[in-house]
């Protein structure tokens, strides 16, 4: 088992029967990363309540608003973002919305009405993260990589620039693909936090910041994805990829077979968001027929 990325100059903290990997520049990543994750005490207290389930998004778009919001306005947009985009966003009486969602409603009230954001201005994020962000991104990256043999070259030697020939924004971080073979399986992982290729997946699922996650993937990553139901032949080499700040990475699955006549389209369906973790694979053409 290979590890790549900031565990290679990692030390590590034993806890219990866990083992905490952090980075030995961890004051340095910590600020880099509080530009990109939600206001943890927000978080916190909100997760004492409750854990949505909320549809994938990303803070770092359409960053001419999120800027002119400021740091904590923004992070409150960001949360506001998660919990909110799966359910619509009438403000009209009467609802279903959990404590949770309602607490961020009137958050939002009380914000708009001391004019620290605009409603408006929200709506839109929230819109354009809703139909360009998420994990419909990576499909369509890992799709045209299946298909187009001339374009899966190009994402393993620079994805940042491959993904900007499909007519996609740009990235916001520096973007590395790797890709699956019957020799090697790859893994993605943030040891220290929760750093992710928010532009292609969204947001992290909760297991992905978890210390358990974190830090089993580094000691023990054919366990981890045992639990996830990925059984892999004793022969196949796992290899560990520890994002950072600066650097995000995409997990390519291997195309599943019986799809060589398949249009992209139809194999962006196959591709999971797990699949681009490396914790899942693709699903299988019967599935889909």
């Amino acid at each position: 088992m290979e590890v790549v990325g900031g565990c290679k100059t990692a030390c590590q903290e034993h806890v219990g029967d866990l083992t905490l990997v952090q980075h030995d520049d961890v004051e340095q990543h910590r600020a880099d990363d509080e530009r990109h994750a939600p206001d943890e005490a927000l978080v916190r207290r909100r997760r004492d309540r409750a854990q949505p389930d909320c549809a994938c998004v990303s803070h770092q778009r359409a960053p001419s608003l999120a800027e002119d919001m400021g740091g904590e306005v923004c992070h409150f947009a960001l949360d506001y973002i998660a919990c909110m985009a799966s359910h619509g966003h009438d403000h009209g009486d009467g609802s279903e919305l959990s404590e949770l969602q309602l607490r961020v409603r009137a958050l939002e009230t009380v914000l708009v009405e001391k004019g620290y954001v605009d409603s408006e201005a929200l709506d839109r994020i929230v819109e354009s993260y809703e139909t360009k962000i998420g994990p419909h991104v990576g499909r369509r990256v890992v799709a045209r990589a299946w298909s187009d043999p001339g374009f899966k070259t190009a994402l393993l030697d620079d994805a940042t620039a491959a993904v900007g020939t499909l007519g996609l924004e740009s990235v916001s971080h520096h973007l590395v693909a790797v890709e699956n073979t019957p020799e090697l399986h790859n893994i993605v992982v943030c040891t220290l936090c929760s750093c992710y290729p928010w532009d292609m997946l969204g947001l992290p699922p909760v297991w992905y910041k978890s210390a358990p996650y974190r830090s089993r993937a580094v000691k023990d990553p054919r366990s981890v994805l045992a639990d996830f139901g990925v059984e892999l032949p004793p022969e196949t080499e796992i290899r560990v990829w520890d994002s950072t700040a600066e650097t995000r990475f995409l997990v390519v699955p291997m195309r599943p077979a019986g799809t060589e006549a398949w249009e992209e389209e139809q194999l962006a369906s196959l591709v999971t968001r797990d699949s681009m973790i490396g914790t899942g694979l693709p699903g299988e053409a019967a599935e889909a027929a």
